[in-house]
């Protein structure tokens, strides 16, 4: 690219010629500071287009540069400097992926959609991660996150909840697995506090409704009724079993309480217990004991 560039031309070019081939939804407080930034003391460095031929004229696709263009037209600018380069609309548009995934900084949702972007184009991981500078394995995981429609952990991603290593972590792993790789992400203090437990409530909600996400409004209002009943018995489920934990926990309590009362009475049992130094009981056990001695 850099070559390219350098032997690219840099000239005026009106910014309502420009197509953005690669659209960015930006960061609000971040745009304004370019903003300010071109404002006061003006353009560092030229956007990179591509020209082509238009009905009206000569027309450009934008390679790098959105943010940049973005300000010009929010200043009221009606021309820009841009380095003009020869690349087909192909090769215009996988090299404004590849310059969004070189970024020093950039979301991770972005990240994703870029990779994304050039798998559909036919690219190899091997070839995307050479142009990008990212590791085949990085690559790799990304693309699988992306072939397995994981929609509600690329919705995570894209609200800051998880990392995208994480995502993919989990989206390759089973029960065990993820749990592995929370408790993985919790000692490298990937995942911590508050985002710890929305992961945790994530993986429950994936596991529960599955790895998509239904946006239709027809499809909801026909499944509405299922899903409550599916929810019920969910919910219904788990307060049976939590009623069987729960009566199984009292009857070892009675059991121990009962087995403890009876030892106790023995003499020698307790006197053993009091030269070791054992002599007490934990309050609620010696409560309890107390009540089915009275009861007999």
């Amino acid at each position: 690219m850099s070559e390219e560039i350098a032997a690219g031309q840099v000239e005026l070019i009106p910014v309502d010629a420009i197509t953005v081939l690669n659209p960015r939804v930006r960061n609000p407080k971040v745009f304004q500071e370019i903003v300010a930034s071109i404002a006061d003391i003006g353009l560092k460095r030229p956007i990179t287009v591509t020209r082509r031929d238009g009905q009206d004229g000569p027309r450009y696709d934008l390679v790098c540069g959105q943010g940049r263009l973005e300000a010009f037209q929010q200043l009221g600018q009606n021309e820009i400097p841009a380095f003009v380069i020869d690349a087909d609309p192909q090769a215009c548009l996988v090299k404004s992926l590849v310059e969004n995934c070189a970024r020093r900084q950039h979301r991770a949702i972005d990240l994703v959609h870029d990779i994304g972007g050039m798998k559909e184009r036919g690219y190899s991981d091997a070839e995307i991660a050479r142009k990008t500078g990212l590791t085949h394995e990085y690559v790799r995981g990304i693309a699988r996150l992306l072939r397995q429609d994981e929609q509600r952990l690329l919705r995570a991603v894209e609200a800051g909840q998880i990392p995208i290593s994480v995502a993919v972590d989990i989206s390759s792993a089973d029960d065990d697995g993820i749990q592995e790789a929370l408790q993985h992400a919790y000692e490298n203090n990937t995942l911590r506090g508050r985002k710890l437990m929305v992961a945790k409530r994530l993986v429950e909600s994936r596991r529960r409704r599955g790895k998509g996400l239904s946006n239709a409004p027809t499809a909801k209002s026909r499944l509405s009724s299922d899903a409550l009943v599916k929810a019920y018995q969910e919910d219904t489920d788990r307060k049976r079993l939590l009623i069987r934990k729960a009566d199984a926990t009292r009857n070892r309590l009675i059991f121990i309480s009962h087995a403890m009362r009876e030892l106790l009475h023995d003499d020698e049992f307790a006197d053993l217990l009091k030269s070791e130094g054992l002599d007490t009981v934990p309050k609620k056990l010696a409560v309890r004991m107390e009540r089915q001695e009275l009861s007999r």
